[in-house]
């Protein structure tokens, strides 16, 4: 899978525009980590609790997206654009979205069709 914040690809050409995908994941922080990173962000500095968390939403939403660009027959998304909300009391979870357009590409000139997937750099 190819993922792109742009509206194309440099040096491809998209064959068809397969649909919207959309990818999602809501992640909680317990009252410990709470805890901790309010400690944390009293007395300075970075909370890795809540980057971590971040990371781990937003690896979670780009795995989704790719899931559903996959099943529309994709080989690339374009114009990716990740969104992030606070929801729930205490603002005590994490929302990332995750969307773009789905679309399947030209073979590159000169291109042998395989029926066999091939590992990367072979």
């Amino acid at each position: 899978m190819i993922y792109a914040t742009t509206s194309s690809l440099q040096g491809r050409e998209i064959d068809a525009y397969l649909g919207i995908a959309f990818g999602d994941a809501v992640s909680g922080v317990n009252l410990v980590k709470d805890f901790l990173a309010g400690i944390r962000d009293l007395v300075g500095g970075r909370s890795e609790t809540y980057e971590r968390e971040l990371g781990n939403a937003r690896d979670a939403a780009m795995l989704s997206l790719t899931a559903q660009a996959q099943a529309l027959g994709a080989d690339a998304i374009i114009g990716i654009h990740l969104g992030y909300q606070v929801l729930g009391s205490n603002n005590g979870m994490l929302m990332v979205c995750a969307s773009g357009t789905a679309v399947r590409l030209k073979p590159l000139a000169g291109a042998v069709a395989s029926s066999q997937p091939t590992l990367a750099g072979e």
